[in-house]
Parts: structure tokens; sequence; C-alpha cells
């Protein structure tokens, strides 16, 4: 009797990486070489930007290719590599959710948490919110207080579950070595300074027992978050010199 094999389910990014990365190895682009835009790559492979932009990281936590912000992301793998060392690579770990499946999820979740919690948050539980608000400003770990702020907000919705979602959400945030690079590129101090703000807004709403001023603010502060991450690494309309990824180099 036959046996199965294990079946495993390869996410999209992981796919474009790998067709990026065998063009490379393969010698199509040449070290210190410019990649296509986003745009142009989006285009040529028929998948979304974010989709591009997670291949991207992976590629560079991995060593193949080095993201320089406002210039655009360039080889850096020799082009010829000793075949041992293929298996040793770094490589992202298959539970990284990816970037933006999650700030997708917080965004479903997060903003009816605040939501609830400008109904049902106790004094006890908003004084843990507006601590950890308090605490961002000059703090040299600005991230640490951050999710103190929307793991507060989520107990003070008096759901257990969300809760708990939340606390797995932002473990995953905090464990995504995708994400983790992408804020090394785009979260700079002025960042956090605006997320400052916009955690205040959502706090005023949550003190004023206002759910819909707090859902929406709540919302905003997540997509702002989003829109950041999606900044252009370089410029998307950069000539590449008749480069087409997908149809490959003549001669």
């Amino acid at each position: 009797m036959s046996s199965f094999h294990p079946v495993s389910v390869t996410r999209l990014y992981r796919m474009i990486a790998d067709q990026i990365a065998g063009r490379i190895r393969a010698g199509d682009f040449q070290v210190g070489e410019r990649l296509p835009s986003e745009r142009e790559l989006a285009e040529q492979l028929e998948v979304s930007r974010p989709s591009i932009r997670e291949a991207l990281i992976a590629l560079e936590i991995e060593g193949y290719v080095e993201v320089r912000v406002g210039t655009g992301v360039f080889v850096t793998l020799p082009k010829k590599r000793d075949e041992t060392l293929a298996g040793a690579e770094l490589q992202v770990p298959y539970e990284d959710v990816g970037p933006f499946d999650l700030m997708a999820t917080r965004l479903l979740v997060e903003p009816e948490c605040a939501a609830l919690a400008a109904g049902n948050a106790s004094q006890q539980q908003l004084a843990a919110i507006v601590a950890a608000a308090a605490s961002m400003p000059g703090s040299g770990n600005p991230r640490l207080h951050d999710r103190a702020f929307h793991l507060a907000i989520a107990e003070a919705s008096g759901n257990v579950a969300l809760s708990s979602t939340v606390l797995h959400l932002l473990n995953l945030r905090d464990s995504s070595a995708m994400l983790n690079r992408l804020e090394e590129h785009f979260v700079t101090h002025q960042v956090w300074q605006l997320a400052e703000v916009e955690h205040d807004r959502v706090l005023q709403a949550i003190r004023a027992g206002d759910a819909e001023g707090a859902r929406q603010a709540m919302f905003l502060h997540l997509n702002g978050i989003l829109d950041r991450l999606r900044e252009d690494f370089g410029n998307d309309d950069a000539v590449m010199s008749g480069m087409r990824l997908v149809a490959g180099k003549a001669g």
C-alpha cells in the first residue's frame, strides 16, 4: 500500500521570491544591477504589489538583494556560488505570515476592540491605556509601548477571545522577520511621532465613550501603518534598460 506524502502550501510571495532568486542564480541579473521596479514586477508576474514587496523583503533577508529606499532593489548575490551552500542559506521561516496579511487581519479586529473599549473600559483599564500612550514619547523602545497600548485596548474590550486574538497577532508581528525588516526601512523617529498622535486620537475617543470615533481612529491608525509600509523602495518610473523578468533577456 502506497503511503501519502506531506503536503505543504507555498505562499505566493515565496513562489515569486524563488523565481527571482532563480534568475539571479542563473546570472540573468548581475551583482550591483537594479531589479525592475515593484510596479514592473507586479505587471510582469501578474500579482499584487504587496506580494512583490514581501518577495523582495524575503530575498533581502536571504542575501540575494539589497533594498535602498529611494533608489531601488539591487542584486548582491555573486553570480557563481558554491552549490553546497545553497541549502544552508538563511530562509524566511514558514510561520512568518507576511506583513500585509498580518496588517489586514489587525484592521479587521482592532477597530472593533477600540469600539468595545469605549463602552466597556473600567477606570483601571483606561489608566493602563493612558499609561501606555504616555510612555511612548521619548522612549528608546517605542515598539514596546505601542504593543502595551494595543494590548490594553484589547483587554478593555471586555471580550477575552478578542484580547487573546490581538495578543496572538502582536506576537506574530514581533516574530515576523519580514515585518521587522520592512520597519527597519520605513519606521523612523518621525513615523513613531505620527503614531503617537494617532494613538492619542484613539485614546480620546475611548475616554469620551465614543465607540464609532474609537473604531474610526483605530482604523485610520492601522491603515496609516499599512500605507507607510507600502511606500516605494525606489522610483517606479525608472527605465530598466529593456529588462523584463518574465520574458527574460534576449541572446
